[in-house]
């Protein structure tokens, strides 16, 4: 058996074990829409979901979809989220990511690994929970 094979014989074996245990996981943060999750996820670097959470109702209102986001004056966004931490960067690539999203992929969010960390803002461990949670 190859190296690559076993390691996905260990990697499913693990994703068994975790679905036991949590059978009912969920995503801490509070979203309605790909679009939200995506924005909720890169708000909550280097900073807590309940932090985040307090946060996006009022972001959501006011930004409800990718078009809007992309709209979006920086410093208004930068205000909305500065209790985030890394606000200038964070509404930087947020907006930035939602332009790419309105302009390549009509304000959806893409299902593949490539696409999505292609996005400003998004790496790999958001690219992953939102495949995850948006698309199985």
């Amino acid at each position: 058996m190859t190296d690559k094979k076993v390691k996905m014989i260990d990697i499913n074996k693990a994703i068994e074990i975790m679905k036991e245990m949590y059978p009912d996981a969920m995503c801490a943060l509070h979203y309605k829409t790909p679009v939200q999750l995506l924005v909720a996820v890169q708000l909550s670097a280097q900073c807590t979901d309940a932090r985040v959470n307090l946060i996006t109702p009022a972001l959501f209102e006011k930004y409800p979809d990718a078009f809007a986001f992309a709209e979006a004056d920086m410093g208004d966004l930068e205000e909305m989220i500065r209790s985030c931490g890394f606000y200038h960067a964070k509404s930087k690539n947020i907006i930035g990511c939602c332009k790419i999203l309105v302009d390549k992929f009509n304000g959806e969010v893409p299902s593949t690994m490539e696409e999505l960390v292609a996005l400003p803002g998004v790496g790999r461990k958001t690219a992953n929970l939102v495949l995850g949670d948006v698309f199985g």
